[in-house]
């Protein structure tokens, strides 16, 4: 099929890039957000989000007339629907998001357009958008229904992207397409060809939604076993970081790095999907998200044990006289991310529970939130906590704190990306 003009609904970390990517390929791409400063930014040739790269594009894309952010969805050939799937009550799928977007593009559709989903989605989710524009547009047939003989296209195909890297890898990862028919998949190929220099693998719908949860529950289960080592070498004075790459030299062997917990909108969350719908043949996803939502509570702990050591150690002190440095809020390096940020949620409850200061230091952004600025947190530089602090806390291994070592000027440090060894 022939797409003249794309749509891209949800103009965050994926449907960003992605409508700037088709951009570049000379189509011509609407964006739609709910948000009116992020679609009056992007109109202005900017971006309000951080990832290398993307200003670039964005500008580029505004410049030559290519891109155009809106609130308000219009015709097209092809829509792309790029929104949050966050969870809720027990660890339940929100799909109130795609909802929403579906019944926001059904006016707008007409005979021989693609709808793509994106957002990662319990498996049955592009099923179900099939039947949330069905019901908004009576007067068209839909795959779910009418199979391959449908009026409107719909596929799913999953962002498989890595936070910083993501415009190098929208291009040159594989992509994993999932039709609800043969030729729902087909057309939704056609149009990830034009951009991505990457194989294009088909399948169905079902098993694309699972691919990328499987994925994303791979890394959990891996990640949780290196956290779990991490706690047992603390307890035994064994280092972690030294036994990892020793053992990573066998030549079948792949340890992950331990951390402060599991954050971002995928891995922290995508496990749930599977589990929410087979929470009895699920026993090792249960137990990876458990130890990794678990582990900014030993690390909490320790930052405990360093503070009362440190009054320990000066007795004329007291605890509200003990500063807390928390270096990185984001969930992981050399981004802007705070969602589902274990650092985050470490830096905030030990705001509210220590009696001293509790410095946020984060590069990449320029204030806290609206939802982080009322609590006990105050956002600090660098330059300002490595001055004031007794207690540093590396959360996230950004690269500017990879310049400088505390630990090597005596001070106390609880280091939980392994940068700050003696």
């Amino acid at each position: 099929m022939k797409i003249n003009k794309a749509s891209v609904i949800g103009l965050g970390y994926i449907g960003l890039p992605t409508a700037a990517a088709l951009a570049t390929q000379k189509i011509s791409v609407l964006g739609i957000d709910v948000n009116k400063s992020a679609v009056d930014t992007i109109n202005q040739g900017k971006i309000h989000i951080v990832e290398p790269e993307l200003d670039v594009a964005v500008q580029a894309a505004v410049t030559r007339g290519y891109l155009q952010a809106s609130l308000t969805p219009e015709p097209a050939d092809a829509f792309l629907i790029a929104v949050p799937t966050p969870f809720i009550d027990d660890h339940e799928p929100d799909l109130s998001y795609i909802e929403k977007a579906a019944r926001s593009i059904a006016p707008v559709l007409k005979k021989g357009d693609l709808v793509i989903l994106e957002s990662t989605s319990p498996v049955g989710t592009t099923d179900k958008l099939s039947h949330w524009l069905e019901a908004e547009r009576s007067d068209l047939t839909f795959p779910h229904s009418r199979g391959e003989s449908s009026d409107i296209r719909i596929a799913h195909c999953p962002e498989r992207v890595l936070p910083g890297q993501v415009m190098y890898e929208l291009v040159h990862n594989d992509r994993v397409i999932g039709g609800i028919t043969p030729r729902c998949t087909e057309a939704a190929r056609g149009l990830y060809e034009k951009f991505v220099r990457g194989e294009c693998v088909e399948t169905d719908a079902k098993t694309a939604e699972m691919c990328k949860l499987t994925e994303n529950a791979a890394r959990d289960v891996s990640i949780a076993f290196a956290n779990e080592l991490s706690v047992i070498c603390d307890r035994t004075g064994i280092d972690v970081w030294e036994l990892i790459q020793l053992a990573n030299r066998h030549p079948r062997i792949n340890i992950l790095q331990p951390g402060p917990g599991v954050g971002g909108h995928c891995i922290a969350v995508d496990p749930w999907f599977i589990i929410s719908q087979s929470r009895d043949a699920t026993p090792l996803m249960q137990a990876a998200r458990n130890i990794n939502d678990n582990k900014p509570e030993w690390v909490i702990q320790k930052v405990n044990d360093s503070v009362q050591q440190i009054l320990k150690d000066a007795p004329d002190k007291t605890i509200s006289d003990i500063t807390i440095a928390c270096f990185g809020l984001a969930f992981k390096a050399d981004i802007d991310d705070l969602r589902e940020s274990p650092a985050m949620r470490i830096a905030e409850s030990l705001a509210a529970s220590h009696p001293g200061a509790v410095l946020g230091i984060e590069p990449n952004i320029s204030e806290l939130p609206d939802s982080v600025a009322t609590s006990a947190l105050t956002f600090e530089s660098t330059e300002q906590a490595l001055l004031t602090a007794d207690v540093y806390l590396l959360l996230v291994d950004h690269r500017q704190f990879r310049r400088f070592n505390p630990s090597r000027a005596g001070k106390v440090v609880v280091d939980t990306r392994g940068i700050w060894a003696l």
